[in-house]
């Protein structure tokens, strides 16, 4: 795979490949952490392991879930023992860099449990995660951790962490953490909205700055199936069936073909896809042509063997896509580690769009988009995240307009954000 860095990408490339150093790869949405993470898989020279809190995002980046890859269990795991079989250890002790992809959805205690796992399986104690190498990559301003809904799970954190974020963990009370912030947004390019979306983002907007963007998303939407990004699913649900039962015809039904350790519910699409001739819809993989990109949205033209689809006045045929779930291991044989597949999951890369999900839009850019706060934000960045999807002012619609308590942003992560910035004064002064 070719992908042309930046320098500043080129520069955090360089670093995690020529050190050793424990590295936080930061940016506001928009800033190319994707890109850059993708570019280390296909071209380090290191035994590098990927790996993402959960199965949707480990499936993004081809990656493995943490509690798989080190056999963890759900839930707070504390001071417990960790117990590990001879094939993990092998595997720990082969790894030279760990990449943790979504990491601000990674809990204290789960970081403190890798360190413990890495340490313990090395025999490397008194060294941070055993001497393996950290990557990280994420934006708190985006993502948060699920707090635990058990009471007794809720007290331990209290009583143990500063607060449930993975910069609070034990361990980098003894280890030193290299922050590398993207600066530089490829999303958008108006300056305005740059100004705006940074203003969101740490919950500095002011009045003159919320009046621009309620005059701007007042305007109606065009009634051409703009997208509309909802906070609840409830209301995504509701949205994409209506629609679609205002078309003429009947539906297709295409059922995934799922196979393998591809358990659970947690799919990268649709198990049951049900389409129309006209249904507008999303794309959920880039295609390897180049005809369109995860997040594109065309309409529906045909359905037949496969799905006809049209993007920009082109119509493309659509065919189901294998995702697989990958699982790390060692070979004694090559003593390296492979990637191996366990299971496969094959549907059409297509969801029906007319609504998605603000947290299934990560990542995702659209020209055009209504956002649906519902009756307020309930989530810290969500607000963010939803209008930093759009490419330009002009595509933004709102259905209604924003309110002061849309706009917040954990204390936490303030705090910390702080800290990076205090220290790379330190580091240029």
């Amino acid at each position: 795979m070719t992908i042309v860095l930046t320098p500043e990408q080129q520069g955090v490339f360089d670093a995690i490949e020529h050190t050793r150093e424990h590295l936080f790869v930061t940016g506001r949405a928009g800033t190319g952490k994707s890109t850059l993470l993708n570019h280390l898989a296909w071209h380090t020279s290191k035994q590098l392991v990927i790996a993402a809190p959960t199965g949707v995002a480990a499936l993004n980046v081809g990656g493995q879930t943490i509690h798989s890859l080190f056999k963890l269990p759900i839930g707070v795991i504390g001071d417990a023992p960790i117990e590990q079989n001879g094939d993990v250890r092998k595997l720990l002790n082969k790894i030279d860099t760990l990449v943790i992809d979504e990491v601000s959805m990674v809990s204290a205690d789960l970081m403190d449990a890798i360190d413990r796992s890495l340490r313990q399986a090395r025999q490397r104690k008194n060294e941070a995660f055993g001497g393996v190498q950290l990557v990280m990559f994420g934006d708190p301003f985006q993502l948060a951790p699920v707090p635990p809904s058990d009471p007794d799970e809720r007290a331990y954190f209290r009583d143990h962490y500063r607060s449930l974020w993975f910069f609070d963990a034990k361990v980098w009370q003894e280890s030193e953490l290299r922050i590398h912030a993207l600066r530089e947004i490829h999303r958008q390019h108006e300056d305005e909205f740059k100004n705006i979306l940074t203003a969101v983002r740490y919950g500095q907007v002011t009045a003159d700055m919320a009046n621009r963007l309620n005059t701007v998303g007042a305007r109606p939407a065009p009634a051409d199936g703009t997208i509309t990004l909802a906070s609840r699913n409830a209301q995504v649900s509701r949205i994409n069936a209506q629609n679609l039962e205002r078309l003429p015809g009947a539906s297709m039904t295409a059922n995934a073909d799922i196979s393998g350790e591809f358990g659970g519910r947690n799919f990268p699409a649709d198990e049951r896809l049900d389409l129309k001739v006209g249904a507008q819809v999303m794309f959920l993989r880039n295609d390897s042509d180049g005809r369109w990109v995860n997040g594109s949205i065309g309409e529906v033209t045909r359905i037949d063997k496969t799905v006809y689809v049209e993007i920009d006045g082109d119509e493309h045929e659509v065919e189901p896509l294998v995702w697989e779930k990958l699982k790390y291991s060692y070979s004694p044989d090559t003593r390296e580690l492979s990637r191996d597949v366990v299971g496969e999951f094959t549907q059409f890369p297509l969801r029906l769009a007319w609504a998605v999900t603000i947290h299934k839009s990560q990542g995702k850019t659209y020209d055009r988009a209504v956002v649906d706060l519902g009756a307020r934000a309930f989530s810290p960045g969500q607000t963010y995240v939803a209008l930093s999807r759009i490419r330009a002012l002009d595509g933004l619609h709102l259905s209604r307009p924003l309110q002061p308590n849309d706009i917040f942003v954990d204390d936490n992560v303030l705090r910390f954000m702080k800290s990076v910035s205090d220290a790379a004064k330190q580091q240029q002064g």
